[in-house]
């Protein structure tokens, strides 16, 4: 590797040697290679047609053949063949004794070299689309050789870590990207038409609130005063309804000081939704709309195929309670056990179900086997409604089912895509659940809610019934992308460091 590096070195001198700076500044291009081959896909073979065209581009692959050579060249639309042939190719400085600039190119241009060219459009005897060049120049001279073409970037953990070599080499990567990219506009367009304004919330905070997570911990010297990376953006989004706003949102990025898996980074997307004067019904019809509107503009259909499995994203969806999904998978019902945990416990010993020594009341237990037995079998899009109270400390209390609360989630492929609630707006109710959330925080559990007084003082001013709703962003794209990691969908997904760095 490094004899190879030296040598590209040594082939940017020798372009400086000739007047050709391996370094441009700029270059003007006037087509791209998608746009060529659309435009010309009429042009019979072995012909030329004389239309000039200037386009940049990567060199992906070179062959050259005596007095003829033929490049990739590759831009991100899409690639198109360089025809160069050494009577055609313009000379660089006849004046001077150097070489041609047919000699030029083939000696001095690697893969994975910038290169501007100018040329006409012809079709090779085989039916290859090319431009026929007239003139290069170097745009930029690379001094690291790609990735075999043959092989491409086959280590995981490289393409992860090299994102830009993984984007150069598999163009399916560039697609799910691009896609991801589109996925976002299209969900702002589609809020933004009905009337919901995206307001910016902060990032740091001196409370970390809106969800049982971990916090990153950072410092603010000036205030000499701990900050955290917010690990939601509920709470501030709650404050512009109290203060006026009657459809808000924000998608941006969210930090959680936790492990990593397929479906996990610490570092993720999210978008939050809040309307005034609606319910958790209302919210699962906007969901249902949005998210099938995305799939429908990304994918072209509702109906995707994900790692192998048929999935239906056609409203309306399936709306089931989290008591009676447990009873389907395990046939324990525990809308018989009240409040009695013993007895709740001693059911899930019986059942053969494991019960942990953390689950401290009979919702917790609900919680903890609908994780373990319901949750990866919800294939097709459903939403689970009526949380126990326990696990949703910022959802209203259910209108008619004690100890529940109006909440739902939404499963897709044996994971939560969703999250929302009917909002709870009773200030005397919400400090009473904050307390125990502080109460537990002040027992051990780091990922309990602190008392955030400036909300609770937002509350007391008065808030509109509301609904919330929150999407995970890197979760929806790996559905529309086929992606099985969230890596996949993250361009620059956190790592170790490798070993032996510092």
């Amino acid at each position: 590797m490094a004899d190879l590096r030296e040598t590209r070195i040594a082939k940017a001198a020798a372009l400086r040697k000739v007047g050709r700076e391996p370094y441009a500044i700029s270059f003007q291009s006037t087509s791209t290679a998608a746009q060529l081959q659309l435009e010309h896909k009429d042009l019979p073979n072995g012909q030329e047609r004389n239309v000039e065209v200037c386009l940049a581009g990567r060199i992906l692959a070179r062959r050259v053949m005596g007095k003829l050579a033929f490049f990739t060249l590759s831009d991100e639309s899409g690639s198109i063949q360089l025809f160069l042939e050494k009577a055609t190719l313009q000379e660089f400085s006849p004046e001077l004794q150097e070489p041609s600039a047919f000699k030029q190119i083939t000696d001095f241009v690697d893969t994975g070299d910038w290169l501007g060219v100018h040329g006409v459009l012809r079709r090779t005897d085989r039916g290859e689309l090319s431009v026929k060049v007239q003139s290069w120049t170097m745009l930029s001279k690379s001094l690291q050789p790609l990735p075999d073409k043959w092989h491409g970037l086959s280590d995981i953990e490289k393409r992860y870590r090299q994102r830009y070599l993984d984007l150069i080499v598999n163009p399916e990567t560039r697609k799910t990207f691009k896609k991801r990219a589109l996925a976002i506009s299209a969900i702002r367009r589609w809020l933004d038409d009905r009337g919901f304004l995206e307001i910016e919330t902060p990032v740091l905070q001196s409370e970390a609130g809106g969800a049982e997570a971990r916090p990153f911990i950072t410092h603010h010297n000036t205030f000499d005063m701990p900050l955290y990376l917010r690990i939601a953006t509920e709470l501030h989004l709650k404050r512009l309804v109290v203060g006026g706003f009657e459809r808000v949102y924000e998608l941006g990025r969210i930090f959680r000081n936790e492990g990593i898996s397929t479906r996990h980074n610490p570092e993720f997307t999210s978008v939050e939704i809040y309307q005034a004067f609606a319910d958790y019904n209302q919210m699962m019809n906007l969901t249902e709309q949005l998210v099938s509107s995305i799939c429908l503009q990304i994918c072209r259909s509702t109906k995707i195929s994900y790692q192998g499995t048929e999935l239906d994203l056609t409203p309306p969806w399936r709306r089931e309670t989290m008591k009676n999904l447990v009873l389907e998978a395990t046939g324990l019902d525990f809308s018989t056990f009240g409040n009695d945990l013993k007895k709740a416990s001693s059911a899930m010993l019986d059942a053969g179900l494991e019960v942990s020594d953390e689950a401290n009341s009979v919702g917790r237990l609900i919680n903890e086997v609908f994780e373990q037995h319901v949750e990866p079998k919800l294939i097709q899009p459903t939403f689970v409604i009526d949380y126990p109270i326990e696990i949703s400390p910022l959802a209203r209390k259910h209108r008619s089912k004690e100890g529940m609360v109006e909440r739902f989630e939404l499963f897709i492929a044996g994971r939560e895509t969703a999250n929302a609630f009917s909002e709870l707006i009773d200030p005397v109710d919400q400090r009473e659940r904050l307390q125990e959330q502080q109460n537990r925080k002040n027992d051990g559990d780091i990922e309990a809610h602190s008392i955030d007084e400036d909300f609770l003082n937002a509350l007391e001013v008065g808030m509109p019934p509301t609904g919330g709703l929150g999407i995970g962003i890197d979760r929806l794209v790996m559905l529309l992308t086929d992606s099985s990691s969230i890596r996949d969908v993250i361009a620059f997904p956190l790592l170790r460091p490798e070993a032996g760095s510092q």
